[in-house]
């Protein structure tokens, strides 16, 4: 993503947060749904923000692990992260900005994506993960574990994997003996939170809508 054009504008840093919607179709999900290829990539340099009315999961879990990237002046960075991972979700009224600062001659930008903003068409998401550095919400949880070990985060008592229950992302520098929570509904209304990744096998996006605007007053929160 180091691609330049005239005029020395990266236009191409805007690209990280049109990921979901190219993830909606990509072949490569389903791998992924699998466990049949590693998640892990280095992260853009630049956190986004994300706005919800309300987030449905289904088979929830959740662990600290460090997203690894590049900054903006291309040296390397990590990033301590709550990891989210649903193994189905639903999202209304979605609201997902980054802001790209000081692009020469034209200053700071904001690229905004809405989608799910219809009544009975919310974004749906399938082993999807959410490397998260804060979030804000008002939370419901049904038959919540708290004090799970990561690497056993969807193991049943038997010792046998649970359906519908999502472990520690393939590829990533999670500890499988580290605390994780785990449960078998998540319900999230009034979100907003700060994101340095989002992976999913199926993002499907109605009504998505994708606009650029100068300054940061664009920002979904």
């Amino acid at each position: 993503m180091k691609s330049q054009v005239r005029g020395g504008t990266r236009w191409k840093r805007f690209a990280v947060v049109m990921v979901p919607s190219v993830a909606a179709t990509a072949a490569i999900g389903v791998g992924l749904a699998q466990g049949a290829l590693a998640a892990s990539f280095s992260i853009s340099g630049q956190e986004f923000k994300v706005r919800a009315e309300s987030l449905t999961g289904e088979g929830f879990v959740q662990y600290g692990s460090v997203a690894q990237g590049t900054t903006l002046d291309d040296k390397p960075f990590g990033a301590p992260v709550a990891v989210s991972g649903f193994n189905k979700a639903w999202i209304t009224k979605m609201c997902q900005s980054v802001v790209t600062p000081k692009i020469p001659l034209i200053g700071d930008v904001t690229l905004q994506l809405n989608a799910g903003t219809e009544a009975g068409k919310p974004v749906y998401a399938e082993g999807l993960y959410l490397d998260v550095s804060d979030l804000k919400a008002d939370a419901e949880f049904k038959n919540i574990d708290i004090g799970v070990a990561a690497g056993s985060a969807h193991v049943g008592p038997d010792g046998k994997p649970m359906e519908g229950r999502p472990g520690i992302q393939p590829g990533t520098v999670a500890k499988a003996g580290g605390f994780a929570q785990r449960a078998e509904k998540a319900q999230l209304n009034n979100v907003q939170q700060k994101a340095w990744a989002t992976t999913a096998a199926t993002f499907k996006l109605p009504n998505l809508s994708l606009s650029l605007h100068r300054g940061t007053s664009a920002e979904c929160f």
